[in-house]
C-alpha cells in the first residue's frame, strides 16, 4: 500500500511540475535588481555586481528569443498548419459540394454520383500538394526552434551547456536516441493492439508519457552532458514522475484520431514542456522497480548498428583483399 502510494504521489507531482513549469515564462521577465555601489573602492562584490547589470541585456534578450520561438511554434503549427486543415475542411469542401449541388441541381443522383468520386481525389490532392510537404517542413522547423529554446532556457538558469563530448560522440549519441525514439514510438503503436481493449490504451499512454518526458528532458540532460544510456536508467528507474510529467501533454496528443492533428497539438504545446523539463527537479526514489519499457527497443537499436557496422568491416576487408 506504502509503495502506490508512492506511486502516486510521484505521477501527481510530474503532472503538477509539467504544468506549473510553464509558469516559469513568466519568472523570466523579472529582472534581476542589483543594489547601487556608492564605494569608491572597487571589491569583488562590486564587480560581481557589476558583471550581473551588464549580463542584463542578455538575459533579456535570452528571454525575448523564448517567447520569440514559441510564437512562431504557435504561428506555424495552429496559425498556418492547423488553420489550413481547417480551411479546406470545413468551408473549400463544403463550399464546392453545395457548388455541385447548384450545378446539378436537376439531378441530385448525379450530383451525389460526382461528389463521391471527386472529394477523394480533392483530399488525396490536398494531402499530397500541402499536408504532407508542410508536414514535413514543419517538423524539421520545430526541431530547429526546439533546439533553440532548450539551449536558451538552459542557459538563463544553469548557464553554459556541458555536452556529451566530442562531434562524432555526440552524433552517434543522437542518431541512437533518435533511432530508439522512432522504435518506441512504433511500440506504443503496437501495445494498443492488445487484446483487452481497456489495457491496451493504458499501455499506450504509458509509452505516450514516458516518450514525451524523454522528449523534454533529453535537451537538459544532453546539455548536462548526460549519455544516453543514463537517460534511459533514470527516466526507467523514476518512472512514476516522468508518467505524470508526460501524462497532460498525452492526453492532448490523444484528443483526436488523426496522425498529423496529433502531430499539429504536440508541436504547438511542446516548447512549453521544454520550459517545465528544464525547470523541474525530477521526484526520485518513488518505486523499487524499475520499469524497463525502452529494452525492447535498445536491444533492437543495437542489434541494427552492430549489424550495420559489422557489414561495414566486411566491405572495408572485401575492398583490401581485392586490391
Amino acid at each position: 500500500m506504502d509503495n502506490l502510494m508512492r506511486v502516486f504521489m510521484g505521477i501527481v507531482t510530474g503532472a503538477k511540475d509539467s504544468i506549473w513549469g510553464i509558469l516559469s515564462i513568466r519568472d523570466m521577465n523579472k529582472e534581476k535588481e542589483t543594489k547601487p555601489v556608492n564605494q569608491l573602492v572597487t571589491t569583488t562584490l562590486s564587480r560581481r555586481r557589476k558583471q550581473e547589470s551588464n549580463r542584463i541585456p542578455e538575459i533579456k534578450s535570452e528571454e525575448t528569443k523564448i517567447s520569440i520561438r514559441i510564437f512562431q511554434c504557435c504561428l506555424l503549427n495552429g496559425g498556418i498548419f492547423w488553420a489550413s486543415i481547417a480551411l479546406f475542411s470545413y468551408l473549400v469542401l463544403p463550399g464546392l459540394h453545395k457548388l455541385m449541388n447548384f450545378v446539378f441541381s436537376h439531378s441530385p443522383s448525379m450530383a451525389a454520383f460526382v461528389w463521391s468520386w471527386l472529394r477523394p481525389i480533392l483530399s488525396c490532392v490536398f494531402d499530397a500538394l500541402w499536408v504532407l510537404p508542410l508536414f514535413l517542413l514543419s517538423r524539421i522547423i520545430n526541431s530547429l526552434w526546439f533546439q533553440d529554446i532548450a539551449n536558451t532556457a538552459y542557459r538563463h538558469v544553469r548557464g553554459r551547456p556541458q555536452y556529451v563530448g566530442g562531434f562524432s560522440k555526440t552524433w552517434a549519441d543522437n542518431l541512437f536516441s533518435f533511432l530508439i525514439q522512432v522504435l518506441f514510438l512504433m511500440q506504443s503503436y503496437l501495445v494498443r493492439l492488445l487484446p483487452v481493449y481497456i489495457l491496451g490504451q493504458v499501455a499506450g499512454i504509458v509509452h505516450l508519457c514516458m516518450l514525451y518526458s524523454f522528449y523534454a528532458f533529453e535537451y537538459k540532460w544532453i546539455n548536462m552532458g548526460w549519455e544516453l544510456h543514463r537517460r534511459l536508467a533514470f527516466i526507467e528507474m523514476n518512472w512514476p514522475y516522468f508518467i505524470g510529467f508526460g501524462l497532460p501533454l498525452a492526453v492532448l496528443t490523444s484528443l483526436s484520431s488523426s496522425f498529423i492533428t496529433s502531430g499539429i497539438i504536440f508541436a504547438i504545446f511542446f516548447p512549453l514542456f521544454i520550459i517545465s523539463g528544464n525547470e523541474a527537479v525530477p521526484m526520485t526514489g518513488m518505486c523499487e522497480y524499475r520499469l524497463r519499457l525502452f529494452s525492447p527497443v535498445v536491444y533492437l537499436s543495437n542489434a541494427f548498428f552492430h549489424r550495420t557496422i559489422n557489414l561495414d568491416r566486411q566491405k572495408l576487408a572485401a575492398r583490401k583483399l581485392h586490391s
